[in-house]
């Protein structure tokens, strides 16, 4: 008899064939795998099919309500959380495997993660951000933040030493992309948390926020790729607090401040009136 602990990856797909095979390779060893798919038209679930995932299928209804229904889906105890277009580093792998060979001494790990940059991943020497990814699921749950929704857990929380490798922003175009949708959907959010000071945090933050990345995490050893990424989460941030403030103005203002001969947008915030403010 063996005191092994075993372990759930659990797993939310939509047409995540092109890095799919990557992420279960690298998770093939675990004792089950639980996939929540979005109703892909590619190959995912072919491929999930393959590494014989546990798949089920529900319609998109958030970030962290999908992540949840897959952890409550997962038989182990011990569960690991993986984007579909990350994967685990061999040497995680073996973190990960001689950590579950007794009770884990904590209840939670974070990883570092180690992020493709465009046409490179990020050095080594990179400061790169800990994510909370392995978790014992009696003391903890998925958050509901809209967008970057993540585990919280109860009790003592350790680091692992070793790169979870993420192929998210594979070009420019991706990333731009990804910080527009981003922004967009953290405004709901926001609009709960942020009362004041919007047009002051757009001025300061998006600097602030280039000089922590390029300076502080280091993304200046990453070249040009390096520069060009530290301005593109300048700009997000900058995307965040802009759409806020044009939430706040279209509220007040509808189109009221277009010409009276102007055409009505398609938009959400149509004048209730024609009266000039």
């Amino acid at each position: 008899m063996t005191d092994r602990t075993q372990l759930s990856v659990f797993i939310t797909t939509c047409n995540n064939g092109r890095t799919l095979k990557a992420c279960l390779e690298s998770v093939k060893w675990a004792d089950e795998i639980v996939m929540l798919d979005s109703f892909s038209i590619d190959d995912t679930l072919a491929i999930g099919q393959r590494y014989g995932a546990h798949i089920t299928q529900h319609t998109f209804t958030g970030y962290g309500s999908q992540k949840r229904m897959a952890l409550a889906a997962t038989t182990h105890d011990w569960v690991l959380l993986l984007d579909a277009d990350e994967a685990l580093s061999p040497d995680l792998q073996t973190k990960i495997r001689r950590l579950l060979e007794h009770k884990p001494a904590a209840d939670g790990y974070e990883v570092p993660r180690q992020e493709q940059m465009f046409w490179r991943m990020y050095n080594s020497t990179t400061r790169m951000n800990y994510y909370l990814r392995l978790f014992d699921k009696r003391e903890g749950n998925i958050d509901d933040m809209p967008i970057h929704a993540s585990p919280k857990v109860r009790g003592l929380i350790a680091r692992l030493r070793a790169p979870l490798y993420h192929y998210g922003e594979t070009d420019i175009h991706t990333k731009v992309e990804k910080i527009n949708a981003y922004s967009s959907g953290l405004v709901a959010d926001k609009l709960k948390r942020q009362r004041w000071g919007i047009t002051l945090i757009m001025l300061l933050y998006p600097p602030l926020s280039f000089i922590r990345s390029y300076l502080f995490k280091r993304n200046f050893v990453n070249g040009w790729a390096g520069l060009i990424n530290s301005a593109i989460a300048a700009f997000y941030v900058f995307l965040k607090y802009a759409k806020l403030y044009e939430h706040h103005q279209f509220a007040k203002y509808g189109t009221r401040l277009l010409p009276d001969d102007a055409p009505l947008l398609p938009s959400e915030y149509q004048p209730k009136s024609t009266d000039k403010p």
